[in-house]
């Protein structure tokens, strides 16, 4: 043999005898392959390593090389067979499957009133573009990030909130829905309540039942969550934890009223209990002034406030905080140095860049205005289609609107329907911790591409109306 072919040539020989061979059978010795074909010990080290990678062989160091298993070729013999996990995962509680509207790829020209995500149109597209760019350039940008998260974006976030909150009690996170996860593994223990308003965000019922919590619903109504039913479901359960959303709450838009504000804590503090604070809208309003969050006017540590910058910026961007105070923050950072160590820093950067520059307020403002408006156009356009229709309340933030259904119309009937003529909506029993007292849909206005599409989504959903026969009883 020759240099330049001897690889392949003893790759092809060895591939004829382990033809030959049975599976498990030793092939011969590095010393026998040098002896018989005359090659060097680099040739026969790389025609080994081709054949392991091809799966053909399995090397045991310090015992040699064998015959590995055989594999069917692809698309031949039975279908692979995947039923051992059955037996691997038993006693793992399942997570919820994802929901049926957002399954599978629309149709071209469908309107999305689905999603919880600002429209393209709508993203600080160029504003993210130049902070990524500005904090890539940074000496530092690829230097290891502190567990708790960058000193002047903590501050950052600390001065969102007002009141007394310290950098030192801000924990940036990768996100909303990551940091809510951690926050529940942190806070209770399997088998725990968790107190929630119903209706409620579904990524938070699914975050806690994978943490293995039980989601107690406590009613709302057009102020918020009623505190009185909020104590008599802490004395019944011995809940430790309520997660709540008081301003622009997900689904229905509602804002906690200010007397029930300070209540709510009262009674969570009076119990022994936490409450999660999910301020994830606080920069979703539509130009009226925003309550100041829980946590800026609670001293003991009862408010675990949670935001994110995803919302009112990009679904990329993730990047958000927890604020917290005592040894809830001394666990979280636990967690964090088991789990993830620390939080992307040429991300952290590039929020700080883009939260420091004036042109930041400056697209909150105009995504006030625009959300606004589209609001406007899709409650008056569902008024006029479909007056029969009953919408809670046209929200003051946000990006929803919170829809009840007639008598006789399913959730599932009018979803599929709607489907068929283009529009995409949200099924309202999964906002639900237990059985829906009736029929809802969420339709979101940010997700479409202009607000001519929601008249249109509007007009559309008339018809389906007509054509979905109402469901007896």
């Amino acid at each position: 043999m020759y240099d330049g072919s001897s690889t392949e040539a003893l790759v092809a020989i060895l591939r004829s005898e382990i033809a030959r061979l049975a599976p498990a059978d030793r092939l011969p010795s590095s010393r026998d392959l040098i002896a018989r074909h005359g090659v060097g010990p680099v040739t026969v080290s790389r025609a080994i390593a081709l054949l392991a990678a091809e799966g053909a062989v399995v090397t045991r160091p310090g015992s040699g090389t064998y015959v590995a298993a055989r594999r069917p070729p692809a698309g031949a013999g039975a279908e692979p067979d995947t039923s051992w996990q059955a037996v691997a995962l038993a006693g793992r509680q399942p997570l919820p499957e994802p929901p049926a509207e957002q399954s599978g790829t629309p149709a071209v020209g469908t309107i999305a009133l689905s999603g919880g995500y600002l429209h393209e149109n709508l993203q600080p597209t160029r504003l993210l573009s130049g902070a990524l760019a500005r904090a890539a350039r940074r000496p530092d940008a690829w230097h290891r990030a502190p567990a708790a998260g960058l000193s002047t974006l903590r501050a950052i976030f600390a001065r969102q909130v007002g009141g007394d909150v310290s950098p030192e009690d801000v924990l940036v996170t990768g996100g909303g829905q990551g940091a809510l996860s951690m926050l529940f593994r942190a806070i209770a223990a399997p088998g725990n309540p968790v107190l929630v308003e119903s209706p409620t965000y579904p990524g938070a019922l699914a975050a806690a039942r994978s943490a293995g919590l039980r989601p107690v619903p406590v009613p709302i109504d057009d102020q918020g969550l009623r505190p009185d039913l909020l104590a008599d479901a802490f004395a019944t359960t011995g809940a430790r934890l309520l997660y709540c959303q008081p301003t622009f709450h997900n689904p229905t838009g509602t804002v906690l009223s200010p007397e029930r504000r300070r209540q709510i804590v009262d009674v969570a503090h009076a119990a022994g209990a936490f409450v999660i604070e999910d301020d994830f809208a606080r920069h979703l309003g539509h130009g009226r002034p925003v309550p100041r969050p829980l946590v800026a006017d609670d001293r003991d540590g009862t408010v675990i406030h949670l935001t994110s910058l995803t919302k009112p910026a990009s679904p990329s961007l993730r990047i958000g905080a927890v604020i917290a105070r005592g040894l809830v923050m001394q666990r979280l950072l636990g967690m964090r140095r088991v789990d993830d160590f620390f939080i992307a820093r040429p991300l952290q950067e590039a929020a700080v860049e883009l939260l420091s520059t004036p042109a930041w307020d400056r697209h909150l403002r105009n995504l006030a205005t625009a959300l606004r408006h589209r609001c406007t156009v899709l409650a008056d356009a569902l008024v006029r289609e479909l007056p029969d229709w009953t919408i809670a309340h046209v929200p003051q933030g946000g990006l929803h609107l919170w829809l009840r259904l007639p008598s006789g119309l399913t959730e599932a009937a009018v979803t599929d329907t709607a489907r068929a003529h283009r529009v995409t909506v949200n099924l309202g029993h999964q906002y639900f911790p237990a059985e829906p007292p009736a029929a809802h849909l969420r339709l979101g206005f940010a997700a479409a591409a202009e607000p001519a599409d929601l008249a249109e989504a509007a007009t559309r959903l008339a018809i389906v109306a007509r054509r979905t026969a109402p469901t007896p009883g």
